[in-house]
């Protein structure tokens, strides 16, 4: 299969999986695509969903990736990653949500980075390689452990200094060895922006062999579809319905342009809910038909702090670059930072469940459009216990990937918003 950009409308130039992931970015400045979408049988998902989630993943990577990889090999890999469980969980009266955060960082986005550690790998080829990625809290822990001691990569991991929560930031900056944090003096989409300003520098990657593990990244974003399919199986065996309505938190919306991947694929989902916190960009954008990016405020749930989103793009690519399209397919919800926390508060004094400030914003969305169906939880609520701590009074007990870090030495290199440094550090290394 080749890949495109979103903005080759023409398909002029198309890619092989290795230059795109090898990339990341396509060079026109558009994201990569695949040139189609495969059709999944949906009576081997729901065969294969009963036997496990890396049977299931490995049947739906093979969909796009099997000319790529020794299809046994790739079982194998997955196998071995996906080896934590990926419950649906009831909460309160009849309302569901999958849990995506059991996996080694505590956050969804073990799936899709844990994926891209185990592949890009292969697909390198022994060739030294750069990862260089933007993050607002969970994308660069995910990233780090994902790559972590793979032999010929470096990773540099660009995060807003003081923006993320304590337990986040030391994920990335306990590891050492190939990985390198760099604490910008910034907000995320200034982070975002210097990663994407590198990869339109010509001279700079003639130098240096660099790509993305943003859910920029193909291969980050393309396995985050699989794990709707596995949801979507889980809440027909436990109500026994069909065609359910998806909560997804979002902050730069690749988990759902992963969502809407997954329902061209053949997933029977009635619709999609974008939730935000106040960077309602998207929500706005569905109510009034305007794309408005601007500066992210800082909120509670700081991984959705994102005030230009990247995967919109893709988005629009999957409504056929038709914007109006994508508007009558979403629905959007604005949850602002006084309901977050009452959505915390309400879920443990109610129900005895804690939730993360992000998971509480889908919480909150599928409240209000009350829909049979689930919402996703994307990230454990002890990374963000100072938070829900100050809402319930009650302290988060750390789970075991998390226990222990605080002991552990922490390094990280301060950087201004600057092209010209971000560039100088990736090619001393």
């Amino acid at each position: 299969m080749n890949y495109y950009s979103t903005r080759d409308r023409e398909r002029a130039r198309g890619y092989s999986l290795r230059e795109a992931a090898m990339m990341g970015l396509a060079p026109d400045g558009g994201l990569f695509v695949p040139e189609r979408i495969p059709r999944a049988d949906m009576a081997q998902v729901e065969r294969l969903a009963d036997e496990s989630y890396a049977a299931l993943a490995g049947y739906l990577a093979g969909l796009f990736f099997g000319e790529e990889f020794d299809a046994e090999a790739l079982q194998r890999s997955l196998s071995d990653l996906y080896d934590f469980p990926v419950p649906l969980r009831m909460v309160g009266r009849g309302r569901y949500t999958l849990e995506l955060f059991h996996g080694p960082t505590c956050a969804f986005k073990d799936f899709g980075a844990g994926f891209m550690g185990r592949t890009l790998g292969l697909l390198a080829g022994g060739e030294r390689l750069t990862i260089l990625t933007a993050t607002s809290g969970d994308t660069g822990s995910a990233v780090a452990h994902g790559f972590y001691g793979v032999p010929g990569i470096d990773v540099v991991v660009l995060y807003p200094d003081h923006r993320i929560s304590r337990l986040q930031e030391r994920q990335m900056t306990t590891l050492g060895g190939n990985i390198h944090a760099l604490r910008v003096a910034g907000s995320f989409d200034d982070c975002q922006r210097l990663v994407k300003e590198a990869f339109s520098d010509e001279a700079f990657r003639r130098r240096c062999s660099v790509t993305s593990a943003n859910s920029i990244n193909l291969l980050r974003w393309i396995p985050q579809a699989f794990y709707y399919f596995w949801g979507y199986c889980a809440w027909r065996r436990a109500t026994g319905g069909d065609r359910p309505t998806v909560v997804v938190p979002s902050g730069n919306y690749g988990n759902l342009a992963a969502g809407m991947l997954a329902q061209r694929m053949g997933l029977p989902v009635k619709r999609f809910v974008a939730a935000s916190n106040v960077n309602d960009v998207v929500p706005e954008f569905l109510q009034t038909g305007v794309f408005r990016p601007r500066p992210s405020v800082a909120t509670p749930a700081s991984a959705m702090d994102v005030g230009n989103p990247s995967n919109f793009e893709r988005m629009v690519w999957l409504c056929g670059g038709d914007e109006s399209a994508l508007q009558r397919e979403l629905d959007g919800f604005r949850c602002d930072d006084a309901m977050i926390r009452r959505t915390i508060d309400t879920l443990y004094e109610r129900c005895g469940y804690r939730s993360d400030p992000h998971s509480a914003v889908g919480y909150a969305a599928s409240v209000a459009y009350d829909a049979p169906g689930f919402y996703l939880s994307t990230a454990h609520p002890a990374k963000f216990g100072e938070v829900i701590a100050s809402v319930t009074g009650s302290k988060v007990p750390l789970p075991p990937q998390l226990a222990g870090l605080s002991d552990k030495p922490s390094f990280s290199h301060p950087m201004e918003v600057d092209l010209e440094a971000l560039e100088s550090f990736v090619a001393s290394l």
